[in-house]
């Protein structure tokens, strides 16, 4: 029982962290400007951030989730299984950020997930 409640702690950690930093920096806009002055204030703004501190803990969550998990769990299933983060971020960028997702896209996931299976079978 263990395993799949930390499987499912990096999982969401990691994939709702990714979405959280990518929500902070659609808001924040592009870096245009490469030199150290423009990427300090652009780093000020991030840290100014909320989604951005919420995405930072939440990956730090999946990833001491993912120590965890290695620490009793065999690394042939823990690290394909944590691939199932695409379909969750695939649902995440729909719902969350408005993302789009072609069939093409999809499909990908989809195939993903069938490895997935195969492997946790294994």
């Amino acid at each position: 029982m263990r395993t799949p409640l930390c499987l499912l702690l990096v999982i969401l950690g990691s994939t709702g962290g990714e979405v959280a930093v990518t929500h902070a920096m659609k808001q924040i806009g592009e870096v245009h400007n490469f030199s150290p002055r423009a990427l300090l204030v652009f780093l000020i703004r991030a840290l100014k951030q909320k989604w951005f501190w919420a995405g930072l803990g939440l990956l730090a969550l999946g990833f001491f989730s993912l120590l965890t998990l290695l620490t009793w769990a065999d690394v042939s299933l823990v690290i394909p299984a944590t691939a199932l983060s695409f379909v969750v971020g695939g649902l995440a960028a729909k719902l969350f950020l408005g993302e789009r997702l072609v069939p093409m896209r999809w499909a990908g996931i989809a195939l993903v997930s069938i490895g997935v299976a195969l492997v946790a079978m294994g």
